[in-house]
């Protein structure tokens, strides 16, 4: 039996794997599964997925007030806080201080490379 090389998303520097190569498509190259797994991480937390629910929740150009997310939960603002950290680190979400009060945002680019490295092709059931 002969060994084939597999194509792996995101090897020599090539843009097109690198950012919208799917599940389906071909192995992951190290680089893209590590970067990739820091936002699973981050969204595999109850507490941060419903946080990115909620602000995504406001559309593309909608904001949220932190003030309006930390009622919603009862963890302190501290540790909402720390959650809303672990998403902005992860490239889900930016935020901005104005006054007292920070607004969060959902960062389309970033939910959209995450949708199109999970689609997977349908395919067409051949008739019995």
């Amino acid at each position: 039996m002969s060994k084939q090389e597999l194509e792996v998303i995101g090897r020599d520097g090539d843009p097109a794997g690198s950012c919208c190569g799917g599940l389906a498509s071909a192995p992951l190259a190290d680089e893209r599964a590590t970067e990739l797994a820091k936002v699973f991480k981050a969204l595999g937390d109850p507490v941060r997925l419903r946080l990115m629910s909620m602000i995504a929740a406001r559309g593309q150009g909608g904001e949220v007030c932190v003030c309006e997310l930390t009622p919603a939960f009862d963890l302190s603002q501290p540790t909402i806080s720390h959650h809303l950290k672990l998403l902005r680190q992860a490239g889900l979400i930016d935020c901005e201080r104005r006054g007292t009060w920070v607004y969060y945002w959902a960062l389309p680019d970033t939910l959209d490379r995450l949708a199109a490295f999970l689609a997977v092709p349908r395919t067409v059931a051949a008739p019995a």
